[in-house]
């Protein structure tokens, strides 16, 4: 796939008007409404200011929730267009529609330097089918297409691909900045390139570490799909996570790391519990686990031996934490290793979702090159899939 994509530095803005595709998908407090978190919005800016300053006019789109093509109060992006007005310092114009008679009489009247923003467009059936006729009235009221929600690429709506039919479709600063870094760390690694998987399931990650045993130089196992290679190793795993279905799959890539001479390292030490519980007593096993317990997070000398293998890493991908960190006495593994990559002096990568709240919430953000913004794109990037959102865009 071409990461190597047109950007809004590569086309002449002025006077145009831009559909920008952004990701605005905020959380919410479910009794208020109010956003309990900006920084989708935040991330936006750059791009947004870029646009006005240079003379364009900005129809902006987002999806928030999921309505399923239903209008509900609740899911309306005027919170988001409020929020928006305040970060910019000037009105954002809000359409009580998305392709209706006020987008349409907004979005013509809408002059250069001026934001407005349509409703939630899966307020649309059509949006999350991907419909020409929705995707064809979107792309009616603009004259080029700006994609700028990373977190959305990875599926082919109408408002991330198939827009783009009917308009030039160019990359924001946001994707950019995704495409480039991400991109070049899977196709021209700093070395060694050393990827740190997590998280709750093999089943989540099998094409993410077949295709990373193409390019890694070593590659860490931590998280819940551990105990299935554990258990694919011969070892007694008690109650921990099991995918009884893919113990041979793991026994395989076990197997490929070694003959592509792959580092391929697992847990050596857990820490494990005998009731899934934010309360439960944390209990240090080497070797078997015994059948009353379950593995909760990695152990000290794993911790030392995955700490070990990121320090003298060129490049480090980390996706999944290490154990059930939102325990904070099973918190440890995940916080090391945010620790470990913060340290490294390595090009540190971490894909979106419970990595990426990991390192916000133990304060080591600022220490990492590049912090995702979307969970599930970044790991269909790691798996080295075609991103309808990218694939549409421009080619340099």
């Amino acid at each position: 796939m071409n990461y190597n994509k047109k950007t809004i530095y590569d086309v002449d803005v002025k006077g145009k008007k831009v559909l920008l595709r952004c990701d605005f998908n905020v959380p919410q407090d479910k009794e208020t409404g109010e956003i309990t978190s900006d920084k989708r919005i935040v991330a936006a800016i750059p791009t947004i200011k870029y646009l006005l300053e240079n003379g364009a006019a900005v129809i902006s789109c987002s999806h928030l929730g999921k309505p399923k093509g239903e209008w509900k109060t609740k899911l309306t992006l005027a919170p988001v267009a409020k929020r928006l007005s305040q970060l910019l310092g000037q009105e954002v114009i809000f359409a009580s529609d998305i392709i209706g008679e006020d987008a349409q009489a907004k979005a013509a009247a809408l002059q250069p330097g001026q934001i407005m923003l349509l409703e939630n467009l899966r307020f649309d059936i059509r949006e999350e089918k991907n419909g020409a006729d929705f995707a064809k009235a979107l792309a009616d009221m603009a004259d080029i297409f700006v994609s700028d929600a990373f977190g959305t690429v990875h599926r082919a709506h109408a408002s991330t691909a198939g827009v783009a039919a009917y308009l030039p479709a160019y990359s924001g600063l946001l994707v950019n900045k995704e495409l480039s870094i991400m991109g070049k760390a899977l196709d021209d690694p700093k070395r060694p390139f050393v990827a740190v998987l997590g998280g709750a399931k093999v089943s989540d990650k099998i094409n993410v570490i077949n295709n990373l045993l193409e390019k890694a130089d070593t590659i860490i196992i931590g998280g819940g799909m551990a105990y299935t290679f554990k258990k694919a190793q011969g070892y007694e795993i008690g109650t921990s996570l099991l995918e009884a279905d893919r113990i041979d799959y793991a026994k395989e890539m076990i197997e490929k790391a070694a003959a592509k001479g792959v580092k391929f390292l697992l847990p050596v030490d857990n820490l494990c519990a005998a009731e899934f519980s934010a309360d439960a007593e944390p209990v240090l096993v080497e070797g078997n686990i015994p059948e009353n317990l379950m593995g909760m997070d990695i152990g000290p000398k794993t911790v030392e031996l995955f700490s070990e293998a990121v320090k003298g890493a060129g490049t480090i991908v980390w996706n999944g934490p290490m154990g059930v960190f939102e325990f904070d006495k099973f918190a440890g593994g995940t916080k090391a290793m945010a620790k470990a990559l913060a340290e490294s002096g390595a090009v540190t990568i971490v894909g979106g979702g419970d990595s990426a709240a990991a390192v916000e919430k133990l304060g080591f953000a600022d220490k990492i090159t590049h912090i995702s913004t979307g969970g599930g794109a970044s790991l269909e990037f790691l798996e080295g899939k075609e991103l309808p959102g990218v694939a549409c865009l421009l080619d340099k």
